[in-house]
């Protein structure tokens, strides 16, 4: 598990946030570039330009939008710079103008004394504010790498582990050739957004690629097209691949639900024996069917151990027997 402790300002802008469509402009702060922001949420001067700064909080990108310059034109030069003073005396690692406005010479300088990187971007506060934070989140998203493969299997995220050369990678490419795709091989990165969401992608480095032993390093989408790979997915479902051992005891049921923690989330987990004659491939699949009925609440398990259930409920009453007659009040027939 490796948490980010916060990215600096210097890998925002080299992140190139304009592929998000978050243009952004380096005014002045030239100095502070190696700023650390710890949060992905957004900082709204509000009351502090007035001196209202109770609510302020450092890590946070700190946003100038239209109110807040208009704010500061109506205030003459002297206030201007004591109010500047007061709102950038907290810790924050860059200061964010929306709208495209000019900002007033004193923030450029006052951004520059401090060593406070000022940015700007032409787009309007709300949709600077949406756009930013997505991007934080994905930076600041605590992340872990898992040795296993990630594939999306009928649009859920199927992530297969197992020791190595047990079969993880034939068992993808068999559900490549079934139509199924290929979001990493042999090394995932495992990333957690928002309270219950991991996202799985591959390393740039190895994307589309895959290692089969005996054929070597193989470019899954020049051989079998663009629509067999996908660069992320989210995890939904593990499919931990182990040795047949005929001493050991399997599930024959499927009653009992088993999960697997990765960054503190518990994913529903089956443990899949491997052994000579068994399609893995087709069985992959399968779980992955079984699992998307079982998120619309149907349990085919559990729906046949209560009919079951029901069945042995009705053998242990006592039969009935039709030829008795309800005897009348008092005894008489």
């Amino acid at each position: 598990m490796s948490p980010h402790p916060g990215v600096t300002v210097a890998t925002l802008l080299d992140s190139r946030p304009e592929a998000f469509g978050l243009p952004l402009e380096l005014l002045a702060g030239h100095d502070g570039l190696d700023r650390l922001i710890t949060s992905p949420h957004i900082q709204k001067t509000g009351l502090a330009l007035a001196g209202f700064h109770e609510y302020l909080r450092p890590g946070r990108v700190l946003i100038f939008g239209e109110s807040e310059i208009r704010y500061l034109e109506s205030l003459d030069a002297a206030t201007r710079v004591d109010s500047l003073r007061l709102s950038l005396t907290v810790d924050f690692p860059c200061v964010l103008m929306t709208g495209g406005f000019l900002p007033p010479a004193e923030l450029v300088t006052e951004s520059a004394r401090a060593r406070l990187p000022l940015l700007r971007t032409a787009l309007t506060t709300p949709i600077a504010i949406a756009k930013l934070s997505s991007i934080l989140e994905d930076s600041l998203a605590e992340r872990t790498m898992l040795h296993a493969v990630l594939m999306d299997v009928l649009g859920l995220g199927v992530l297969i582990g197992g020791e190595s050369g047990i079969g993880k990678s034939e068992c993808a490419l068999d559900l490549i050739v079934r139509g199924h795709r290929l979001v990493a091989d042999d090394t995932v990165e495992v990333r957690r957004r928002q309270e219950t969401i991991l996202i799985g992608t591959c390393p740039e480095l190895t994307r589309y690629h895959m290692e089969l032993r005996g054929l070597g390093i193989i470019n899954v989408m020049e051989l079998f097209g663009i629509a067999s790979t996908r660069s992320s997915k989210r995890v939904e479902l593990v499919v931990q691949l182990e040795r047949w051992v005929p001493t050991r005891e399997y599930e024959r049921l499927g009653l009992d639900d088993l999960f697997f923690e990765i960054l503190g989330l518990h994913v529903p987990l089956i443990r899949m024996p491997v052994a000579p004659g068994r399609n893995i491939a087709i069985l992959v699949e399968v779980a992955a069917r079984n699992q998307l009925l079982r998120a619309r609440g149907h349990h085919a398990a559990r729906a046949l151990a209560d009919r079951l259930e029901h069945s042995l409920r009705q053998a242990s009453r006592p039969p009935i027997d039709d030829d008795d007659e309800e005897l009348e009040p008092g005894g008489a027939r």
